[in-house]
């Protein structure tokens, strides 16, 4: 298990992670959300071992990473810029990794060869980006790591590449205990993907909940009225966003379903419905609670 007990990490005056805690489950996929500078890849370097905390601590199975060689051969990350050394194949990289991690499984290398489709023999440096993601993921996956961390690993990817490496992902979980830390701004592939949700801004997590936790804890709802009813009698929600279109009333509301549904009945509307937001959209109604939206971006 991975757990953050106040961590934090500055980079002179600023803080990049700020006093953050969660618990990460044993195989299990874990995302990472939140707005560019918000911590994300930082928190990633933290538990890698690349950084040391300036505050906290950081566990993995009871014990620290930073200066732990025995733990990091347990951990493969994988950076959104997947270093390769200078004028290195694919084969010549797997030697490497083969050499660094005793889990590294040649006979799995072979076989994700043969699944993406990328020459052993061909110089990395020559390849396109979405090339180079695949060469940088058969690699992670060939060192079978109990903790696969990824930043923004379907970048660069095409459509079938991207749901190969879910399958694989999966694969790695139920057969080998793998956990899978992955940071993205590609909440689609998240929410087909997670067990568990993060959203970090400004270093600070704001929520962390399994993915139907976070699903049914945000309602879109939708209710239209012969006369709208006076604010106060909304009050008692917990309403993030409220639109007004003549007597439609379009909200955003936290809480549980049925005590939602329940208040809004008990106001007469002419019908009112229920919609499950996607994770974007919750993304997106979480970052305008703290002012990051697009009207105070291009104000």
């Amino acid at each position: 298990m991975i757990e953050f007990i106040n961590l934090t990490k500055k980079f002179g005056t600023f803080c990049a992670v700020d006093e953050v805690n969660a618990k990460i489950a044993d195989s299990s996929i874990y995302g990472l959300v939140g707005s560019n500078g918000s911590g994300k890849s930082t928190l990633l370097r933290l538990l890698s071992g690349v950084y040391y905390p300036d505050g906290g601590n950081i566990s993995v199975d009871g014990f620290s990473v930073f200066n732990n060689p025995e733990l990091k051969k347990q951990i493969f990350y994988l950076p959104d810029a997947p270093f390769f050394f200078k004028n290195a194949n694919l084969k010549e990289m797997a030697d490497f990794y083969e050499g660094v991690y005793n889990t590294f499984d040649r006979s799995r290398f072979n076989y994700l060869n043969e699944v993406f489709p990328i020459s052993s023999t061909d110089k990395i440096d020559n390849m396109s980006k979405g090339m180079q993601r695949q060469a940088a993921l058969m690699l992670a996956l060939s060192t079978n790591p109990k903790y696969l961390l990824l930043d923004e690993a379907f970048d660069g990817l095409d459509p079938v590449m991207r749901s190969v490496l879910k399958e694989l992902l999966i694969d790695g979980i139920e057969n080998n205990s793998m956990t899978v830390i992955i940071a993205s701004h590609n909440l689609r592939e998240l929410e087909d993907l997670c067990d568990h949700i993060a959203l970090i801004h400004k270093g600070k997590i704001l929520f962390s909940d399994s993915l139907d936790e976070v699903r049914g804890n945000f309602h879109k709802i939708q209710a239209a009225f012969k006369v709208l009813p006076p604010e106060i009698k909304l009050h008692d929600l917990d309403i993030i966003k409220c639109e007004k279109m003549g007597s439609l009333l379009q909200m955003v509301i936290r809480g549980d379903e049925t005590a939602i549904m329940e208040k809004i009945n008990s106001l007469e509307p002419i019908f009112a419905e229920s919609i499950e937001p996607t994770l974007e959209e919750i993304f997106i109604y979480e970052m305008e609670a703290v002012g990051y939206d697009i009207k105070n971006l291009l104000s």
